[in-house]
């Protein structure tokens, strides 16, 4: 498999880069740029800034998709899954999130 490389950078210094979790990740994780608790209301959406942009080569995208974790234990999962940032976006990563259980969701910051 051709590895492909994405430019990332931070919009703030204090942002955290992706981080593959373990050896057989699929994926990146992310973190969510926070000054502090955000609560999601029960069906409230929110687009959590993570404080990176990336510069993704032509032809190709980056998915976001939900956190199995998050998605059981607090109904949390991406809006529009799995999202898609295209190859010509320059403008910071959000991750739309809508909380589908019966109680209120609280990110903290630095939360995947």
């Amino acid at each position: 498999m051709e590895k492909i490389a994405v430019r990332v950078r931070k919009l703030n210094p204090a942002a955290q880069t992706p981080v593959y979790m373990s050896s057989g990740a699929a994926g990146c994780d992310v973190f969510a740029f926070l000054e502090g608790p955000l609560e999601i209301a029960p069906l409230g959406r929110v687009a959590v800034p993570t404080g990176l942009s990336v510069e993704i080569p032509p032809g190709y995208e980056i998915q976001v998709r939900p956190r199995s974790g998050l998605a059981w234990k607090q109904g949390l999962t991406v809006v529009n899954a799995p999202g898609t940032i295209d190859s010509d976006y320059r403008g910071e990563v959000r991750v739309l999130l809508v909380n589908l259980g019966t109680e209120k969701a609280i990110l903290q910051p630095g939360d995947r």
